[in-house]
């Protein structure tokens, strides 16, 4: 069987162990959306991880949709990202950017430029969303036109490209949770009637095309994706047809020769075997509220190359050592999850700290 701490090779990278760090909000960026003060010390600290995925980053304006998250295509967000990604790898670590477009999930009080949302079509996701004002019911946002796919487009293959300007390693593409590229595959969210909408294959293609954009931008080596199959939240319903439109799009992914491929929510376990059978590159999975007795147990078995875990590493900054140890792990504290100071982002203690502090 194979050990979570065992290397492995990921395109050009030689990941240290075969755990991962999962794409989690943290909403501590600056006005701008350059990654906040300490934003490098906060993704260093987790460096023991063999691979660490970045909060979801937006590629524009229209991209964002929560107050203070960052950004991935100005000149002051590289420079912010630089920082990070040095300190990721000044541990030893590598470093994926995760580019996110939120589509209908924002409210115009919360971007830079307070414009209605884009989204496939103009149906509101029927939630609120947190604004500077309190909780606000998210505005029917505007349906995109052809022009409006090519320009986004455009934005992911320009963000990817400053993300690797910006020292990381490479980028994961947000398909998952609600967020743009997922709208497309819901019928729930999109009732378009062009090359977009309807079929299994039109609602595909958008995430297909950015894919493709990224990875002839960047390298497909140097891109992943991450979806999130059967997932119902936030008005977003994939019906009937969604385990045929999984399949489908996993193997039109598959021949862009992508790094990997990242799988989220708790997916059927045949479908599961299903999709990780026909990808052909490193497969990450991430299973929300795994017990601790089960990390590795993917990895040992075969189903992922590589298993991705949130809280636990957010809660715990040495969670290799502290698995490895079989010590007690540090419980996260909701409350700071999202925005805020440093409490709750870069004050969970390690190991090593704690000793320190007993020994006084």
């Amino acid at each position: 069987m194979t050990d979570v701490f065992s290397s492995y090779r990921l395109g050009r990278l030689e990941l240290s162990n075969r755990l991962v760090m999962a794409p989690m909000t943290r909403s501590r960026a600056q006005s701008d959306g350059t990654p906040g003060a300490s934003a490098a010390l906060y993704y260093g600290q987790r460096a023991s991880i063999g691979l660490i995925i970045s909060e979801g980053t937006q590629p524009s304006d229209d991209g964002q949709g929560y107050l203070t998250t960052p950004g991935i295509y100005t000149p002051a967000h590289v420079a912010g990202w630089r920082k990070v990604a040095d300190a990721v790898h000044a541990r030893g670590s590598h470093l994926f950017i995760q580019l996110m477009h939120v589509g209908r999930m924002s409210h115009p009080d919360n971007t830079p430029h307070h414009r209605q949302a884009l989204a496939p079509s103009s149906i509101a996701p029927g939630t609120p969303m947190f604004t500077a004002k309190g909780m606000l019911d998210i505005p029917v946002p505007r349906a995109m036109t052809q022009t409006d796919i090519d320009q986004i487009i455009a934005e992911f293959r320009h963000a990817a490209r400053s993300a690797i300007e910006a020292g990381a390693d490479g980028v994961e593409i947000h398909g998952a949770n609600a967020y743009l590229i997922h709208q497309f595959l819901a019928p729930s969210a999109n009732a378009r009637t062009d090359r977009y909408g309807g079929s299994i294959e039109s609602r595909a293609r958008f995430a297909i095309e950015v894919a493709a954009a990224v990875a002839d931008e960047i390298g497909a080596d140097r891109t992943g994706i991450r979806l999130s199959p059967g997932m119902a939240m936030w008005g977003i319903d994939e019906g009937p047809d969604s385990a045929d439109l999984y399949r489908h799009l996993v193997a039109e992914l598959d021949n862009l020769g992508l790094a990997y491929l990242h799988i989220t929510h708790d997916v059927p376990d045949d479908l599961l075997r299903e999709l990780r059978t026909a990808w052909h590159q490193t497969f990450i999975l991430n299973r929300p509220g795994r017990a601790r007795d089960t990390i590795g147990s993917d990895v040992a078995s075969g189903l992922a190359d590589l298993e991705s875990y949130g809280v636990m590493v957010l809660a715990n900054p040495d969670l290799v050592e502290r698995i490895k140890a079989d010590a007690p792990l540090n419980e996260g504290d909701r409350a700071s999850f999202f925005g805020g100071s440093d409490a709750g982002y870069v004050d969970y203690p390690s190991l090593e700290n704690a000793a320190k502090d007993q020994r006084r």
